[in-house]
């Protein structure tokens, strides 16, 4: 877990981040939202002590990171940015490959982990270990930006805008790749972003910035149907919340054991992972139709109706 104790930052005689305490927990994504200016960016640059505070402390399980050499520190955790900032004149596999050759893991050791790395990321190694940066599109090259800030196993990853220079078909693909693999790996993410969309897809616990100030933190539901400060409503938008709370909905959540009713027609078949407005989609232009909801092993769960997704959209409110 992290944990910021009355962290502070002046940058130029400015405050950037006021005096902010919270807790990140451990092995879940966090989000950092706000506005440009809000100091995301500053936030994220902490927790690995590119930048030091002027005043507070920052745990990483019970330990002041004060205290821990920051080149160590840096090699324990992964960081992604926005132009996911590969060496251009190195391969791929040298560019995941940068960590572990750091640590002076074994030639045999690094190369099994860029295999295994490069497969997690539907990267066949034998077509992409030894291309260069200009070879991949932008969403393989952010496949290996986030592949090569994996490579040392590291507990934490921080993320800054890691998405934004992705298309949008792209940037959801990678999205919940990314999701899926953290899952996976149990790794605690920070991630930056002023993405609505991106945070609601992404987060289980969000922190809301604004002006340097911590106004909110909470899981993504509560922080949709609890939260009441002026800035987060601004953020949120009200006409867009009922969408936001579909998109955290799994379908899953909502469906109903057994085939649909005799006067529904089943019209399609999604995955227990989609969401409510994955449903919503599918439905609303069919409103006497349903939706079968499979497992990813093919087994068949239930099915969703526009009357009970809607129902269930009410209950949450």
């Amino acid at each position: 877990m992290l944990t910021l104790n009355n962290v502070e930052k002046r940058l130029q005689g400015r405050t950037i981040i006021k005096p902010l305490t919270a807790e990140l927990p451990k092995g879940q994504w966090t989000v950092v939202l706000g506005r440009s200016g809000s100091g995301k960016s500053t936030l994220l640059r902490l927790l690995n002590r590119l930048i030091e505070p002027d005043a507070g402390d920052i745990y990483w399980d019970g330990t002041a990171i004060a205290t821990l050499d920051p080149i160590q520190l840096r090699r324990r955790i992964g960081y992604v940015i926005q132009q996911f900032g590969l060496f251009p004149h190195q391969t791929v596999f040298d560019n995941i490959a940068t960590v572990p050759q750091l640590l002076r893991w074994t030639r045999a050791d690094i190369a099994t982990r860029v295999r295994e790395l490069l497969e997690i990321f539907e990267l066949p190694f034998e077509v992409y270990a030894h291309r260069y940066p200009h070879e991949l599109s932008g969403g393989q090259q952010q496949r290996v930006g986030v592949a090569r800030a994996l490579a040392a196993r590291p507990p934490l990853l921080l993320m800054d805008e890691p998405f934004g220079a992705l298309d949008p078909v792209i940037r959801r693909q990678a999205q919940l790749q990314l999701k899926a693999i953290q899952r996976q790996l149990n790794t605690t993410v920070v991630m930056v972003t002023h993405d609505l969309e991106e945070a609601f897809l992404c987060a289980d616990h969000i922190l809301v910035l604004s002006e340097g100030q911590l106004i909110h933190a909470s899981d993504p539901l509560t922080l949709l149907k609890a939260s009441t400060h002026p800035e987060v409503q601004l953020l949120l938008g009200s006409h867009q919340r009922a969408f936001k709370i579909l998109s955290l909905l799994k379908a899953s959540d909502v469906l109903v054991p057994g085939e649909p009713p005799a006067h529904h027609t089943a019209t399609a078949v999604l995955s227990s992972e989609n969401n409510g407005a994955d449903l919503l989609a599918e439905l609303i232009t069919k409103p006497k139709a349903s939706v079968r909801i499979r497992r990813p092993d093919g087994a068949v769960l239930g099915h969703v109706t526009l009357d009970g997704l809607l129902a269930r959209l009410r209950n949450t409110h």
